[in-house]
């Protein structure tokens, strides 16, 4: 990696949980060069706009949380453990500042920036996939039962709990966490062989 890599690395560490805090939109420049210690013409130097280290954030910031997940999920040795894992990794996410990154920059991205909206789709493709591998895979290992769809599944398990990590921010506790990863795993047990 050389100096302009290393530097564009440093800006982007430094500002991603301060834009997945406060927004794309809520975020200065100042902001920005307050946290890197970073003059303009350094930030500007090394991106061409605010909104290119926006979406330079957001791969890190869900890069990051990629790499816990799957690091959880692949410590299990069947669908049962892998599943176990990557519930017990989305309840224990309570460490990116901010919170949820795919929630955060998907409200913002919504309507208002395309390219960003283009990357928190990809996003939330891949962290379904992640559930529906464990669950196919189970199926093809007859661990699971063949009349699940994993492809629903994992849709409305990706949506409750971006659901629950949306309502332990604003709430301030776990229990509606706790409501939801119950039940999620009541119903991934009804489907286990």
């Amino acid at each position: 990696m050389n100096k302009a890599e290393r530097t564009r690395r440093f800006i982007i560490e430094k500002s991603a949980s301060i834009i997945n805090r406060k927004g794309m939109a809520g975020t200065s420049l100042s902001d920005i060069m307050e946290a890197t210690k970073l003059a303009k013409g350094g930030i500007y130097g090394n991106f061409e706009n605010k909104e290119e280290i926006c979406m330079e954030a957001f791969l890190y910031l869900t890069e990051t949380l990629a790499r816990r997940l799957d690091g959880a999920v692949n410590l299990g040795r069947n669908a049962k453990e892998k599943f176990h894992n990557l519930l017990e990794a989305y309840k224990g996410n309570k460490d990116v500042e901010g919170g949820c990154p795919i929630l955060n920059f998907g409200v913002e991205a919504d309507d208002t920036h395309p390219n960003m909206k283009v990357y928190v789709k990809k996003a939330i493709n891949s962290s379904q996939k992640r559930i529906l591998n464990i669950i196919s895979d189970g199926i093809a290992n007859e661990e699971i039962s063949s009349t699940v769809n994993p492809k629903n599944f994992s849709v409305k398990v990706f949506a409750m709990i971006e659901g629950a990590i949306l309502c332990r921010r604003v709430v301030e506790n776990d229990e509606q966490m706790r409501i939801v990863m119950d039940s999620i795993w009541e119903e991934f047990e009804s489907f286990l062989k």
